[in-house]
């Protein structure tokens, strides 16, 4: 069943790699604008979850809604298609593209959505500006910070106006200060944007800047504050 105005919702997943059970029936909700966390210990079964919602990998059974339409009905292209126009990803090491500078790693959805590149880096340097990286446009990602280059990752995440943000430990390789100031960012922008933040941890202080928590353990997910 799908719980009433959410944006994004799985039930019954059940995902196995060899005799492993990675999902054993989770299931997961998320409405716009709202910051889930997604808690557990390693092996839990969390990042599969995310990589399920995200349409990266596909379930062996169980539903997965987005917008209305069911994930498993589409084809890969369109899960693709997807994954450029209305989901963003920040994983834990940033990701960027090291041969392209700050700006162009940041335009880089837009660009590959068809947006010519000066529309793209006007775009791009907006949302620099609201993470605070807006002077680091010109600098490769080698050239900057832990801290920056994750505030950079976010800003990429959220430039081509996503509706869903996956956020994969996105403060695991940062030290308290530099995680702390990415985590306000990240959910400040997304708040303000109507973004839907889905965000795996195992550090409680990350957790706290979400709405609300969903615990996965042995492949199976319990909302901490009401059923799923």
């Amino acid at each position: 069943m799908i719980p009433e105005g959410s944006l994004l919702a799985a039930h019954d997943l059940r995902k196995t790699y060899g005799a492993t059970p990675a999902l054993d029936g989770a299931s997961f909700s998320v409405h716009p604008g709202e910051v889930v966390a997604v808690m557990g210990p390693s092996g839990s079964g969390k990042s599969t979850l995310l990589h399920c919602l995200a349409g990266i990998i596909t379930p062996d059974s169980g539903t997965i809604t987005y917008a209305g339409r069911e994930l498993s009905a589409m084809s890969d292209a369109e899960r693709s298609a997807l994954r450029r126009s209305d989901f963003g990803f920040v994983f834990q090491f940033g990701q960027l593209v090291p041969e392209l500078t700050c700006v162009e790693n940041v335009a880089l959805p837009l660009r590959l959505n068809g947006v010519k590149r000066k529309a793209a880096e006007r775009t791009a340097l907006e949302w620099m500006e609201r993470l605070e990286v807006d002077g680091l446009g010109a600098k490769r990602p080698g050239e900057v910070s832990g801290g920056q280059g994750q505030r950079v990752a976010v800003a990429r995440a959220l430039a081509a106006s996503p509706k869903v943000i996956f956020a994969d430990e996105p403060t695991g390789a940062l030290d308290s200060l530099n995680g702390e100031r990415v985590m306000e960012l990240l959910t400040e922008a997304a708040r303000s944007a109507n973004v839907a933040v889905v965000l795996v941890t195992h550090e409680a202080r990350v957790a706290a800047y979400s709405d609300r928590d969903v615990t996965v353990r042995d492949g199976r997910a319990r909302d901490l504050e009401h059923a799923v």
